[in-house]
């Protein structure tokens, strides 16, 4: 069974930082690119950034670009998302999601979420 424990959101003020962590079982992790996306409330999914099987490549939505970080420990089958200059408007659940680029980012594939809530 797929499985997938994000934690680390919070409350933060604006222009602060969050480590959002994901660890996953039930599968090789090692084996497959991962993505985060998230929600926020009334609007659709959005894709955040991916990273391939051994973190060489990472790729991220425009909107988070030099501001969020994701990386990777097949060692430990953990996903990070570091998340700095944090904006309102990156108000949202974030998932990590067992897919790449383009991927199947819905259930069983993301886990149950952590919120992240910017306001000052």
């Amino acid at each position: 069974e797929v499985k997938l424990v994000e934690s680390g959101g919070g409350l933060v003020q604006p222009g602060g930082s969050l480590r959002l962590s994901c660890v996953a079982s039930g599968f090789s992790f090692s084996s497959f690119a991962m993505s985060w996306v998230r929600q926020a409330p009334g609007k659709e999914l959005e894709w955040v950034s991916s990273i391939t099987r051994n973190g060489g490549i990472t790729n991220y939505a425009g909107s988070v670009m030099g501001r969020f970080t994701v990386s990777r420990d097949n060692a430990k089958n953990t996903l990070y998302l570091q998340l700095n200059s944090l904006k309102t408007e990156d108000t949202a659940m974030y998932y990590c999601a067992k897919a790449g680029i383009g991927g199947d980012y819905g259930p069983p594939n993301r886990g149950q979420g952590t919120q992240v809530t910017v306001s000052s």
